[in-house]
């Protein structure tokens, strides 16, 4: 828990430095690509995480990983390694888009579905989550093939569920109860 509060202390810190120097949408740009090479990369997860590596050889290798980021990124990583917080820098990252979007009024719609979303499909998924909202949305996909067929639709803490999964899950609760 003390990280998360950390992490959240650490975002906002990047955010209200990276809007003063109008870097704000680069850094958030470093901060995805953070959070997305320390998902893809165990062995450089696993390294963050290592009480028997040094903070220098921590250090050296993020600033080679991440040499071509805005300076307010490579700020950050000097100064979680100082402060030996390096291991939360994935949870940073995360944050730091967070706020990123609720500073810009971005709502981050999810859409599960069985199948790879056409570009069509997505844009008739935008535009309804944008009614539903009022917001610009971004659309995150994630496939699942357990749900069959149709899609699971969450934007914030509404969940839109027309999985056929989820419908033949209906089906049974209706014939057992019967």
């Amino acid at each position: 828990m003390a990280g998360a509060r950390a992490a959240i202390r650490y975002a906002k810190a990047v955010l209200s430095l990276a809007s003063d120097r109008k870097t704000d949408d680069v850094v958030n740009n470093d901060m995805k690509l953070i959070v997305n090479t320390i998902a893809q990369s165990k062995d450089l997860n696993d390294a963050l995480q290592s009480p028997v590596l040094s903070a220098s050889i921590k250090k050296t290798v993020l600033l080679e990983v991440f040499k071509k980021t805005d300076k307010t990124t490579l700020s950050l990583i000097d100064t979680l390694v100082t402060n030996n917080r390096i291991d939360i820098l994935a949870d940073v990252a995360i944050k730091y888009n967070q706020l990123f979007d609720q500073s810009k009024g971005i709502e981050v719609a999810t859409v599960t579905t069985a199948i790879a979303l056409t570009d069509a499909l997505k844009q008739k998924v935008l535009a309804k989550a944008k009614e539903l909202t009022g917001k610009d949305i971004e659309v995150q996909s994630i496939i699942d093939e357990s749900i069959l067929g149709g899609f699971i639709l969450r934007v914030g803490d509404i969940q839109y569920n027309a999985s056929i999964a989820n419908q033949l899950s209906k089906l049974k609760r209706e014939f057992t109860l019967n």
